[in-house]
């Protein structure tokens, strides 16, 4: 179990609901506010960005990712399309402020590790670590020796590879890990997902498994919380018409809030595992099941026989496994068509 705030993430727990802001505040810090104001209105339980210095994350001579390429253009290399997508300390620190304000959780994913330490000043509450991090050992290490909780995304990875990410931070005597699975394409295919991930490295590593999704729509975030993943994180948008790499695969507030209620929903659903009757079940039980009822008028003193007794609704009186028990008794008075048969009615 890993406490998050005054959250507590995993089996048996809320679904710990992460809305991704990511970079679609297209570096303004106004459009960084507004995300924070739409998390809120969706009901998330946090609110996630992403720090980092351009210079120290990105080769300026570094390739754009085809889905980047796809949306941004070919006119710009990844360090300009980062560089203008760049908000400062500054910067967050007023959007750290406003979460606090608005009372969500402030998450963000550090690059570097200036931007390590800047969160761990701003006293976040946990580390979120991005898929193309798990191999980047040194700065794994630098945000577990921070000693908060860390949340690992695992897209892209082999089970081997997630492996030794958790053995570099263990390394560092932290043991307060939240996996997310995740496919790391934009937007990733459902056929792509591959959801029963989660349950493996579950089963591998003991600890909180969730699941980080770029699927369009919601449809595969729903099966991954039915599916018992203790946090799902989602990019969001303000608008999806918006110029930037993440806007066309994100989701827009509205979507953000049927998320979140179709979550909530599920997991009132799952219930306890146990079966038995349910109290909204009482009423229509008594209407749909059947109880033994007379046939047909039977006379004081009869001895009653099977065509003496009906199955009939409503299921009040004594139920049909107690029809052997009626056979070969002698009625007291007499009893009228349809009538329910009881204890005292017999000798």
């Amino acid at each position: 179990m890993i406490k998050i705030g005054n959250r507590h993430i995993g089996v048996g727990q809320p679904c710990f609901i992460i809305a991704e802001a990511g970079v679609n505040h297209n570096g303004r810090l106004d459009f960084a506010l507004k995300l924070v104001d739409a998390a809120v209105a969706a009901g998330v339980d946090a609110i996630k960005f992403q720090t980092f210095k351009s210079d120290l994350l990105v080769a300026r001579n570094a390739d754009k990712a085809e889905y980047q390429r796809r949306r941004t253009g070919e006119n710009e290399s990844q360090f300009e399309m980062i560089k203008r997508l760049e908000l400062t300390y500054n910067e967050f620190g007023e959007i750290y402020a406003y979460c606090r304000k608005k009372r969500i959780v402030f998450l963000s994913t550090p690059f570097d590790h200036d931007s390590v330490d800047f969160l761990d000043d701003q006293q976040v509450m946990a580390f979120k670590i991005s898929s193309g991090e798990i191999t980047n050992f040194p700065l794994l290490r630098h945000i577990a020796g921070k000693g908060k909780p860390i949340i690992l995304s695992t897209g892209m990875s082999f089970l081997g590879e997630v492996e030794k990410a958790l053995e570099e931070i263990y390394s560092c005597e932290n043991k307060k890990i939240i996996l997310l699975h995740c496919v790391s394409n934009y937007p990733a295919a459902p056929k792509d997902v591959n959801l029963k991930a989660m349950n493996t490295m579950s089963m591998a590593f003991q600890i909180p498994v969730g699941y980080s999704d770029h699927t369009l729509g919601i449809e595969v975030s729903l099966a991954a919380a039915a599916l018992g993943a203790c946090v799902i994180e989602k990019h969001f948008t303000l608008d999806r018409r918006l110029d930037g790499p993440d806007h066309e695969s994100s989701l827009e507030p509205d979507e953000l809030r049927s998320l979140v209620k179709g979550i909530r929903t599920i997991e009132a659903a799952m219930g306890n595992g146990r079966k038995m009757p349910m109290p909204g079940e009482e009423n229509v039980l008594k209407v749909a099941r059947r109880s033994l009822v007379a046939a047909c008028d039977i006379p004081p003193g009869t001895l009653l026989t099977k065509e003496h007794i009906a199955i009939k609704r409503p299921g009040t009186g004594l139920p049909p496994a107690m029809m052997p028990c009626l056979v070969g008794r002698k009625v007291r008075g007499a009893i009228e068509a349809d009538a329910m048969f009881d204890w005292e009615m017999l000798t």
